[in-house]
């Protein structure tokens, strides 16, 4: 799989698009902060991860992160139930992700919660941590036993890890999670959202299948983009190709029947997904109604054009029946 990786692109520019995909993650954050400033939902600590928008950022945007956060978290509260937090979650290019500190708020932290990106976002993420007593506090709060270790690239407490690994080498993942106790018998919840769309189809196959066979009871969530084979799914390409952002999975993306297909080819038993209108319009109504009041929507075509452009996937390889209770969730 390195072999593999690296035949795609010499090293310099290997680098450079790693870069790219690096830049998301700053992007991201911004976007999410901008829009928990506007009101869309509560997050108290991504202002410790990321600077303030330095303008604003148009409501087709906010809407849409406001879909995917609410999205993204439907799901796993529900695993999390189900699971009465006897479980793990693994959240895959978690970037500046501030749901460790969320969950615990809720009292819905799992036995242990796993995060995973490039060593250079990790590094920038435990400097933070260290740095930021509203960060730190709870994780020193929520660990016991043996002292807790911490270092540029790596963060390991009883609750809580953070891990520097590229997603494309499984085996050094692998080796990385369990130095950090991962336990493979208990049920693991997966997350990666705008994650696997920057790997080769290929090397998210191998990231897919590691995680459906390490696992014996487990569920997998990934939001990326969808149906991008059409004209506005190219200008979305093009637009990131002007910033050297390839997506290098993007023909996977083609459909929701081939994002369920991936997972399915690759190891898991059951799998759904739904693009982010109908995820937008299955979310309470009530609070959608909140939100659409905060900013007036000129664009609403665009809105809509947009949302068809992400989905929700979930997937789940089990003993216990869980893909059945996760399926009436949306």
């Amino acid at each position: 799989m390195a072999t593999a990786a690296r035949d795609q692109l010499p090293a310099a520019g290997l680098d450079e698009a790693d870069e790219a995909v690096r830049g998301t993650c700053e992007d991201a954050s911004v976007c999410k902060r901008f829009a928990v400033s506007v009101g869309y939902w509560k997050d108290p600590y991504i202002q410790y991860f990321v600077r303030q928008a330095k303008e604003r950022k148009a409501p087709e945007i906010n809407r849409g992160y406001y879909a995917r956060v609410q999205g993204v978290s439907y799901l796993l509260e529900a695993f999390l139930k189900k699971t009465e937090c006897n479980c793990q979650i693994v959240n895959l290019g978690a970037g500046m992700d501030t749901l460790f500190w969320r969950l615990k708020d809720e009292n819905l932290l799992p036995r242990k919660y796993f995060e995973v990106d490039f060593p250079m976002i990790v590094a920038r993420k435990i400097h933070n941590i260290k740095s930021k007593p509203p960060l730190s506090k709870p994780i020193i709060e929520t660990h016991s036993g043996d002292s807790l270790l911490i270092d540029s690239h790596s963060l390991d407490s009883s609750r809580y890890s953070i891990v520097g690994a590229d997603l494309r080498f499984s085996s050094d993942l692998e080796e990385k999670l369990k130095k950090h106790k991962l336990d493979v018998h208990l049920p693991t919840l997966l997350v990666a959202e705008c994650v696997l769309v920057y790997m080769t189809p290929q090397q998210s196959a191998n990231l897919l299948k590691w995680a459906a066979s390490t696992f014996p009871v487990a569920m997998f969530i990934n939001y990326e983009q969808v149906n991008m084979a059409d004209r506005f799914g190219q200008i979305m390409i093009e637009n990131l190709q002007r910033r050297q952002c390839n997506l290098a999975g993007v023909e996977v993306c083609r459909s929701l029947e081939s994002q369920k297909e991936r997972l399915l080819l690759n190891g898991w038993e059951n799998a759904h997904a739904i693009d982010m209108m109908k995820v937008y319009s299955f979310l309470p109504q009530a609070d959608v109604k909140r939100i659409e009041e905060l900013e007036f929507l000129d664009e609403k075509e665009l809105f809509e054009q947009l949302m068809q452009h992400y989905c929700i996937c979930w997937a789940s390889k089990d003993s216990s029946n869980l893909a059945m209770q996760m399926q009436s969730i949306f």
